[in-house]
């Protein structure tokens, strides 16, 4: 009998990832990748270019039975009235818009931001970008008339007719202009980032069906229907099957971390996204810029590869001896210390081994993290284990330390790919129904559990406190 098989994309910032899945058990069949540019904006038909090659890779979609993508947030996305990309998209990570996003809170309030729709605007938000256009751009404000996430573009291209645009509430929720909490989108917000009113897409239920891949893709008209698809983040928490109850920390080059709530929140300080997640929850989010970059940079300096850097932070004492890092390497945006360096304090003669260093540097990074989760709480977010996740996780030293900084039991969950994971699960209910994943796996990986240490955070904080801007 012919397998059911789904098919997930992860359309991140560097590259395009597919697998393919059996529908009903989960489990892997083939897979494809293929790069994106660099940059902080890119030509949409470049991830139309790379998801072609990825899917090619991995072995087309004449057997697949849905399709779903997953994709960076934030990312705006300007057509004019024909559907013909105006402009190169600005990228979640572009911050040409900071000084914009600035202005948008101090005209509104940071209250009425995060009353309106869950969050405070950062430059990341796709809101800000609308208003750096509307002030830098003439000639492309002049002609858009659609704004569009890079999700919903990509899924566009998956059509048959593209001209029905739509969206999911996960990536809506990270526009600035769409509210988790009434489902309906601000266009007054829109009006004011941009100057007027835009062709905003419908937003989709979480699993319902939203078009049927064309037969420009090498497939049969009407075999292989098309799922909401959602922002990375969100496919990331239904990839790792994550619950009400779990934190999710992701240790890339950034850092976030994100619970599933059934409840949504609004946090006028800006520590916490209010997002949606991608199945009627909700998905409040904490970002900071330094994470794995922040033990790459130490490695350098201690002269040691990644392994040599592990076995010298086991090495040292929990507390590094009384070293402490306040890891602001490329400033910092939660808590929001854009200008802010890293500090070591602490040095004395005793302590100032490369052991020490390297361990105050597992530290102060998890120790940034902590203050995310506690972000979370402080809103009223229940957290019961922590699922950890993101290259970092490969260090030996950061899975033996993360439960003694954050406090929790914490699941080193086995490296994936879990955005593309997620909209595989997604593509599965929408085509099957919500019990399609009964069988699909929990996530796997290492249970770590030991004694919290919260001189460390103690300490961490002084120094966070007293720290210059």
């Amino acid at each position: 009998m012919t397998r059911a098989l789904v098919a997930g994309v992860d359309s991140s910032t560097q590259s395009c990832k597919v697998v393919i899945r059996d529908a009903h058990t989960g489990d892997l069949v083939r897979s494809g990748r293929a790069p994106h540019p660099e940059g902080t904006e890119v030509m949409p038909d470049e991830w139309y270019r790379a998801l072609v090659l990825a899917i090619d890779d991995a072995g087309g979609l004449d057997d697949v039975g849905a399709i779903s993508v997953g994709a960076q947030q934030h990312g705006m996305v300007l057509l004019d009235s024909q559907g013909d990309v105006v402009r190169p998209a600005l990228l979640w990570n572009d911050t040409r818009s900071a000084s914009a996003a600035t202005d948008l809170v101090n005209e509104l309030g940071a209250q009425a931001w995060a009353d309106a729709v869950g969050s405070v605007p950062v430059a990341s938000f796709t809101v800000t970008k609308l208003r750096w256009v509307a002030e830098h751009d003439a000639r492309s404000a002049k002609e858009a008339e659609i704004v569009l996430l890079p999700h919903d573009w990509l899924t566009a291209q998956l059509r048959e007719d593209p001209a029905w645009i739509s969206t999911d509430r996960g990536d809506a929720s990270g526009t600035g202009y769409w509210s988790p909490s009434t489902g309906e989108y601000h266009r007054d917000l829109v009006a004011r980032a941009f100057g007027r009113d835009l062709f905003l897409p419908r937003v989709a239920d979480p699993f319902e069906v939203v078009g049927e891949v064309g037969p420009d893709w090498g497939v049969e008209r009407g075999r292989t229907l098309i799922a909401p698809g959602t922002g990375d983040n969100m496919a990331a928490a239904l990839g790792l099957r994550a619950q009400p109850g779990d934190v999710v920390v992701s240790l890339g080059t950034s850092g976030t971390a994100f619970a599933v709530s059934e409840t949504a929140t609004r946090d006028p300080s800006g520590a916490v996204a209010g997002f949606a997640d991608a199945t009627g929850r909700f998905l409040p989010l904490v970002c900071t810029l330094n994470a794995a970059l922040v033990l790459d940079s130490m490695a350098r300096m201690l002269g040691v590869d990644h392994d040599g850097f592990d076995r010298l932070a086991l090495e040292a004492q929990p507390g590094a001896g009384g070293v402490v890092l306040l890891p602001y390497l490329a400033g910092e945006r939660t808590p929001n210390r854009p200008n802010s360096t890293g500090h070591l304090a602490g040095l004395t003669l005793s302590n100032s081994t490369p052991a020490n260093l390297a361990r105050a540097s597992v530290e102060g990074m998890l120790c940034g993290l902590a203050d995310a989760v506690d972000a979370l709480v402080a809103q009223g977010v229940p957290i019961r284990r922590v699922l950890l996740i993101g290259g970092a996780t490969r260090s030996a030293a950061v899975a033996a330390i993360a439960p003694q900084v954050l406090g929790r039991p914490v699941l080193v969950a086995a490296p994936g790919e879990y955005v593309a994971d997620g909209a595989a699960l997604q593509a599965a209910r929408t085509w099957l129904g919500e019990s399609a994943d009964a069988r699909w796996p929990d996530t796997s990986g290492t249970w770590m559990t030991t004694e919290a240490t919260p001189r460390v955070r103690e300490a961490y904080a002084a120094l966070r406190d007293s720290a210059p801007d």
